[in-house]
């Protein structure tokens, strides 16, 4: 598969402070795709066409640093949050159904809890709740998480994330993403290409990276007074592949229902971090039945 198998429209679309692209496919009711590291758009290719079949709009952005979305920071997530909530309002929506993976996934908690006016209902793939996930890094640290998480800290080095990550026409990204994958048969080198392009875009790995950099900086100076997260309320899918190298269920899963009430999870066995690409067998009829109900 490759991009240009995809029925989408790409549009690029002047924010406040950011040029953000995105794709555009469908008609009904919205749902907005936010992709994790080191992806981009490409990251729901697999869910893209299925989601218009069952009678969706499906808007997929470049998050900020991101692909052919502006490369500029800053870099945390009150700002990528609200570049998504521009984007939300500027395409004349409100509450719409909210969908991330990873990093995606990440803004996607940000956005139920901070600016709840844009969530209608919330899926969330292989990230953890922050409040869990902070827990997990800095205030009660798992060991067992903490050395799932060593990337996290070895991004905070100048320079050298960014040489591996896209030396030899970036097949440090593709390690990555393969790497963390228990079946690789979605994963070939033709799926690959948006990714090896995307990173090798002038001052996309610093922006990429800048992500991590932002947020373990922010804890390890302010690692006493978290960020206070209000209780989100919406209807709330969470899927996991049990098989996460970098995120673990035992460490980070449980508990999430004290912050999410109305938490449904459905877990993926021997499936790896890249749940929605690596099984949309799985991933896809859950997805679509929980954004019908």
């Amino acid at each position: 598969m490759k991009p240009s198998d995809l029925a989408v429209t790409h549009h690029t679309i002047a924010l406040s402070k950011l040029r953000m692209h995105y794709v555009d496919a469908g008609e009904g009711p919205l749902v907005v795709l936010l992709h994790g590291f080191p992806e981009n758009w490409w990251s729901w290719r697999y869910q893209i066409q299925p989601l218009v079949d069952a009678g969706f709009r499906v808007i997929a952005p470049d998050l900020r640093g991101y692909g052919d979305t502006d490369k500029h920071g800053p870099y945390d997530i009150d700002t990528i949050t609200d570049d998504v909530c521009q984007l939300i309002s500027a395409l004349g929506f409100g509450k719409v159904k909210i969908v991330g993976h990873d990093w995606g996934g990440a803004v996607a908690w940000h956005l139920a809890s901070k600016r709840p006016e844009f969530c209608e209902r919330l899926t969330v793939m292989n990230c953890p709740h922050p409040v869990i996930m902070r827990e997990a890094l800095i205030n009660k640290p798992s060991w067992p998480q903490l050395k799932k998480s060593w990337y996290f800290f070895f991004f905070q080095l100048p320079l050298l994330p960014e040489w591996l990550l896209t030396r030899r026409d970036a097949q440090g990204t593709v390690r990555t993403i393969k790497g963390s994958s228990i079946d690789r048969s979605h994963f070939s080198a033709e799926e690959m290409r948006p990714f090896r392009d995307g990173i090798q875009k002038p001052g996309a790995a610093k922006a990429m990276i800048g992500w991590y950099r932002h947020i373990v900086r922010e804890g390890l100076t302010n690692p006493f007074n978290p960020p206070a997260y209000e209780q989100i309320d919406v209807d709330t899918l969470l899927i996991w592949g049990m098989k996460d190298p970098a995120l673990g269920y035992t460490e980070l899963v449980p508990g999430t229902e004290k912050h999410v009430p109305k938490l449904k999870l459905v877990q993926v066995p021997d499936c790896g971090h890249f749940v929605q690409a690596e099984r949309p067998d799985a991933v896809n009829p859950a997805l679509i039945s929980f954004l019908r109900a």
